[in-house]
């Protein structure tokens, strides 16, 4: 008996044994911490004034960490340079804010840390907090704020700065170049609002800018810009909710480094509008020689073909467009040329609104109709026209597309001819329709409208799908249309060029105005659907 109950003891034990090993190191939880950081103390006191110092130390109750500062963290006025925030990586009990800029007499000073102060085990945010210190004997209290919209899409970007220049005797427009803003804020990452807060009495200039390398400097190439016209006055404009329309400016246009990338072949990148560079040599060529200019279809850039090949070191070009002039050498070497490379779309499926198109990598010269056939399911040869796009280097052929219907598109030898005399062999192609029941038809009708206006439809990127445009009050309709989810905007066309213009802050030009349709357009297959827009 004895021994039983000995032997039941030492199974006992070993199982509280096994069990006690299996849960050691793994904690049964509890109740989920969701209890922010407090600040026990701030050396010196957060609202101070006649601040000296160059050192600054906010501590807390527990141990935070300090998230996305680059972006979370706003110092206004701006420090350049930028002070020292420890920690940034690593866990502590407390701030350090290491000044190293000269900082600005009977000035208010405020560091906005948005949501990067979170704790250490959970990352529970101590939200929006605001250290605030003044360099005089007072905190500057007046404030002024706004809205910030998208001149062209729905929303705007995350992470717009907001800023007010002074307006004093050495203010000039192009100050938003060159320097930094007196103030400054920022929209974070989820809201269109902006409060710019702690400003001294006076007269500003408002920009905003979704400011890319955060240098709070206005960068055509890649920033977007928003501005109120004239300036605002402090206090008296304190309740006003001001509007500000963030845009892309076209750039001026230029040409930067042109070269040889193969044989006879240069590349002259730009920026602005491509549509009226002209490109010349301007020393003496052979009677044969001859070029073509053309278009790269997704860079800024563009090629220009020549032959016959030149026994030159280099070429002399002028290059003008509207304002712009300008003399460029290019270097000469022999290399390679570029082959005849065929590329079509669509291919397979072919939409009643789509045409055929065929690109090559060398510019096109010449198309023998009479070498294309295009054959329907039963064999009976469809009509088709063509038509040449030399800029962007694209043959369209344009027929009659009927439901339910296989196109075949063949291509005999010497059918197409490019720049160098290259020649196809034979391509062969097959075309598919769907039923007209397979998509959908909307129509807009506009309410209110000042014409003339440009009505699109776009996806969720903001990208145009399909537009008309229209000069009078009428239904607009879109046939034949793909099913999804899609978006509807007006562009009101003021100067009738029947394109969208941006604006242009050195000029004083906001971006035309565009309306979006307060609701996504849900396109369904087999459906007629009329949206009603209203524009205000």
């Amino acid at each position: 008996m004895r021994q039983a109950f000995s032997n039941i003891f030492i199974v006992i034990l070993i199982a509280l044994l096994i069990a006690s090993c299996a849960n050691r190191g793994r904690p049964s939880g509890g109740i989920k911490d969701i209890i922010p950081p407090k600040i026990t103390k701030s050396e010196p006191e957060n609202y101070s004034t006649n601040f000296t110092g160059n050192e600054i130390k906010i501590y807390f109750d527990e141990y935070i960490k300090i998230n996305n500062v680059s972006k979370q963290l706003i110092i206004s006025p701006p420090m350049d340079p930028a002070p020292d925030i420890i920690p940034l990586s690593s866990a502590s009990k407390y701030i350090k804010i290491k000044i190293k800029d000269t900082l600005a007499p009977n000035t208010t000073y405020a560091f906005n840390f948005g949501n990067s102060i979170v704790d250490n085990n959970e990352e529970n945010p101590y939200p929006f907090y605001k250290y605030v210190f003044s360099t005089g004997n007072y905190i500057d209290s007046l404030s002024t704020k706004g809205i910030i919209v998208d001149a062209t899409l729905r929303k705007p970007e995350d992470f717009v700065s907001v800023m007010l220049y002074e307006a004093d005797t050495t203010f000039t427009d192009s100050i938003i170049f060159k320097k930094k803003p007196k103030y400054v804020t920022n929209t974070l990452d989820s809201t269109t609002t902006f409060s710019l807060e702690n400003l001294k009495a006076g007269k500003y200039k408002l920009i905003a800018l979704k400011d890319n390398n955060q240098d709070y400097k206005f960068q055509p190439h890649t920033d977007k810009i928003a501005f109120h016209e004239g300036f605002i006055d402090v206090p008296v404009d304190t309740t006003t909710t001001f509007l500000l329309k963030l845009f892309s400016e076209d750039l001026e246009p230029k040409i930067t480094r042109p070269r040889l990338i193969s044989g006879e072949k240069i590349v002259f990148p730009f920026e602005g509008d491509h549509k009226n560079f002209q490109i010349a040599i301007t020393e003496t060529v052979p009677e044969n020689f001859e070029y073509r200019v053309t278009k790269d279809a997704k860079t800024d850039s563009l090629y220009y073909w020549y032959k016959p090949r030149l026994e030159l070191d280099s070429l002399q070009f002028q290059v003008t467009n509207k304002n712009y002039n300008k003399n460029f050498n290019v270097k000469l070497s022999e290399q390679k040329r570029d082959t005849m490379i065929v590329k079509v779309e669509p291919n397979g499926l072919l939409d009643f609104n789509e045409d055929f198109k065929i690109t090559n990598t060398v510019p096109f010269t010449r198309f023998k109709k009479k070498n294309v056939t295009i054959l329907d399911k039963d064999s009976v040869a469809v009509d088709f026209r063509v038509k040449l796009d030399s800029l962007s280097n694209t043959y369209t052929l344009k027929f009659d597309k009927k439901e339910s219907e296989t196109y075949r598109i063949q291509m005999l030898p010497e059918a197409l001819t490019d720049f160098f005399d290259n020649k196809n062999d034979t391509l062969n192609y097959q075309l598919t329709t769907k039923t007209y029941s397979d998509y959908g038809d909307i129509r807009v009708v506009l309410k209110n409208a000042t014409y003339p206006v440009i009505t699109q439809i776009t996806d969720d990127k903001g990208e145009v799908v399909a537009e008309q445009y229209s000069s009078k009050a009428e239904p607009i309709d879109f046939r034949h249309f793909k099913p999804g989810i899609f978006y509807l905007r007006v562009i009101f066309d003021t100067n009738k060029n029947k394109k969208y213009d941006t604006g242009n802050y050195l000029k004083n030009q906001q971006p035309e105005r565009v309306s979006y349709y307060k609701d996504k357009l849900e396109i369904r297959s087999n459906f007629d659907q009329i949206y009603e827009f209203t524009l205000f």
